[in-house]
Formats: C-alpha cells, sequence, structure tokens
C-alpha cells in the first residue's frame, strides 16, 4: 500500500505485481484497477481513494516540506537523473534526492520548514571528490574555485569534469556551470548575470567522470557575496 498527496487530499494506493498470467500486462484503467509498467515490471494498482478524514498537523507539515523540496530540486533535476545515487532499486535518483533532501536537509522553525543549505546534495556518487577546495568572490560577479589534484587517488581521473552550482535564495534561482574544468587543472572561475552584483548565493561543486556515468558526492562551499 502507498500513500500519496494529490492537491490537499491523502489518498492510498494498493499496488501489486504481474508476475503470470496468459494475457501479460496491460496498460490503463479497467473498473477499479489500473495496469502500468513501472521500472520495468508490469503491475496493477487500484485507483486512488481520498481519506474521509481531514489531515492531520503532521501531514500537512509533511505536505509543506515535500512541496518545498520538489520546488527546490525541480531545476537540478537533469543533474540528479544522471548523478544522485546508483539508480538501481524501486526508486529514481530524482525520487533519491527528494527523500535524501526531506530527510537531511530540512528544519523546521515556527512550524514552518526551511532549506539546510548546507546540508543538500545536489549530487551523491562514488566517484572521489574534491581535496582542499575553496570559493572565493572576484571582481565581475566571478566566482573562483581552487582545490588540489587528487587525481592519481582512488578512482579518480585527469579528465573528471569539475561543475559548479549556484543559488540565489533572494532570487530563487539557479545558476548551473557545467564542466567548467578537468580535474588536474586545479582551478576554475564562472561568471554570474551583472544582476547578481552585490548579492549572496549559495555554492556547491561536484566532480563526474568524462563519461558521465558516476559523480561524487558534492561539497557545499558556503555562501558567497558577489562583487
Amino acid at each position: 500500500m502507498y500513500y500519496i498527496f494529490v492537491g490537499e487530499t491523502l489518498k492510498t494506493i494498493n499496488m501489486a505485481r504481474i508476475t503470470k498470467g496468459i494475457l501479460g500486462g496491460f496498460s490503463g484503467k479497467v473498473g477499479t484497477i489500473v495496469g502500468a509498467n513501472w521500472r520495468g515490471q508490469d503491475i496493477i494498482r487500484s485507483t486512488p481513494k481520498p481519506s474521509s478524514r481531514p489531515p492531520s498537523e503532521k501531514q500537512l507539515l509533511q505536505q509543506e516540506k515535500f512541496k518545498l523540496v520538489i520546488g527546490f530540486l525541480q531545476p537540478l533535476n537533469s543533474i540528479q537523473k544522471r548523478y544522485f545515487g546508483s539508480g538501481s532499486g524501486s526508486k529514481s535518483r530524482v525520487n533519491m534526492a527528494v527523500s535524501y533532501t526531506i530527510g537531511e536537509a530540512i528544519q523546521v522553525t515556527a512550524n514552518l520548514p526551511e532549506i539546510v543549505f548546507a546540508k543538500v546534495l545536489i549530487t551523491k556518487g562514488d566517484l572521489a571528490g574534491f581535496q582542499n577546495v575553496i570559493a572565493t568572490p572576484q571582481s565581475g560577479q566571478m566566482i573562483r574555485l581552487n582545490w588540489e589534484d587528487n587525481s592519481v587517488q582512488g578512482n579518480a581521473n585527469t579528465t573528471d569534469k569539475a561543475n559548479v552550482v549556484c543559488y540565489c535564495e533572494e532570487l530563487g534561482a539557479f545558476n548551473i556551470f557545467e564542466s567548467v574544468a578537468d580535474r588536474n587543472l586545479t582551478t576554475a572561475d564562472i561568471t554570474l548575470p551583472i544582476s547578481y552584483s552585490g548579492k549572496e548565493v549559495h555554492v556547491w561543486t561536484y566532480f563526474n567522470n568524462a563519461a558521465e556515468t558516476t559523480a561524487c558526492n558534492s561539497p557545499y562551499l558556503g555562501i558567497i557575496t558577489l562583487i
């Protein structure tokens, strides 16, 4: 049984996997059941049934957390589809990113959920990460990253690509800079739009391998005021 929110209503879903049958799987609604193919498996499920009970305070808070996280992570979907977790099992990478953020990167203040930016992961993976990476502001809305070359350690490679993700809380906007430098170059500059001058941005970075099949856990580099 699964529980989902549709609008403001809590609904329940019963779901089963089709393992045998002369007709195989089917797609669509038949009576009170729905057939579909989900992550390579034929399933049937009951149609959602609205609960007759009003949502509790705990359920309402969970809804608010879910809405906050979904809205925050949506611009990162194309990254997290590739680079968050293994992508195996019943959850997609995007679902794993949502679950992680709700569970690990949310705090509640005065009954309102807030993002804890220092705990946010943009990517999550087994690639060797950065060594002693720092970010510093430069003139012209520029941020400079410096790190040490650790391309001989573990599964690191000189051709791993450095990426930078910036989030301006005031504007509610992400800026994403992909493949800005190879691991062995140890430095990269990124420039934000002139409208960001004087604004604060949260900064994360990550490496992905040249084949774009894996990434490291993304370190949070703090808040930078652009100049």
